[in-house]
């Protein structure tokens, strides 16, 4: 498997503007990406079962679903109503809202289609520990740093619709239990993430006004890059190598 960088792949020199903290946020994306990840390069390349797409799913389900619980930790830590009100979109578009079901039902879309029993799914007792460990990481990550670092943690959207561009014609042409209804969930984060992206960066570029300042922007930044791909490494380990651990989903059990 592939190693996650160390530091020294990445500049660690002070950061003296908004421009340089912005040119390095991206250099983390090239890097510390999990587009990067050999789970998710057998995913989209058609290598996985069935069985493993499942396993995927269903675990990316915790994290899908406890979203808008990290945003309202992000909510709570503002007096600014202006920025509430901006960030409350978030949750409307994962939790839903009158008219639009939400992004947490569009992924129960996928799991139903991956045929999966939703009552099951939505229990997340077959998840991996690793799974819930890093899910759980980053909302109190959320909700005991400081609000800029919050913000930050978000900015792995800067880098998200080229992975879901990529999920969405991958799985569509490897796999024949995959069609478009099931992938609707990445399309409509086609059009939110760059919009959320930019809220987040605009955010950190103007309040982080000093190197220490903008050094942590980054270091939350790598924080949740860590989280996604810790989740791809469990999966990766159960499902591909075959070490399942006690209690989690076993595709054979659920055929």
């Amino acid at each position: 498997m592939n190693v996650v960088p160390t530091w020294s792949d990445i500049d660690d020199s002070p950061l003296e503007s908004a421009e340089a903290l912005e040119r390095r946020l991206y250099e983390i994306g090239a890097k510390r990406y999990h587009n990067l990840h050999p789970f998710h390069k057998m995913l989209h390349g058609g290598k996985l079962n069935k069985g493993q797409v499942q396993a995927w799913a269903l675990n990316r389900y915790y994290y899908q679903s406890s979203i808008p619980i990290k945003d309202a930790h992000v909510l709570s830590r503002f007096r600014d109503r202006n920025i509430r009100l901006e960030w409350r979109k978030r949750i409307e578009d994962h939790d839903g809202v009158a008219g639009d079901e939400g992004g947490i039902e569009r992924w129960l879309v996928l799991t139903d289609g991956l045929g999966l029993d939703r009552a099951y799914v939505e229990s997340t007792q077959g998840i991996l520990p690793a799974t819930r460990f890093a899910v759980d990481a980053y909302a109190n990550f959320v909700a005991q740093r400081t609000p800029l670092e919050a913000i930050a943690s978000s900015l792995t959207e800067l880098f998200a619709p080229q992975l879901h561009e990529e999920r969405i014609a991958g799985m569509l042409e490897h796999y024949d239990f995959i069609s478009p209804k099931v992938m609707a969930y990445f399309k409509r984060r086609l059009d939110q993430a760059p919009r959320d992206a930019m809220f987040a960066l605009n955010y950190v570029k103007e309040h982080a006004r000093t190197p220490e300042e903008r050094k942590a922007v980054c270091e939350a930044l790598i924080f949740k890059t860590n989280v996604l791909w810790v989740q791809l490494d469990a999966l990766y380990h159960a499902y591909v190598c075959g070490h399942i651990p006690p209690g989690a989903f076993r595709p054979e059990e659920h055929a």
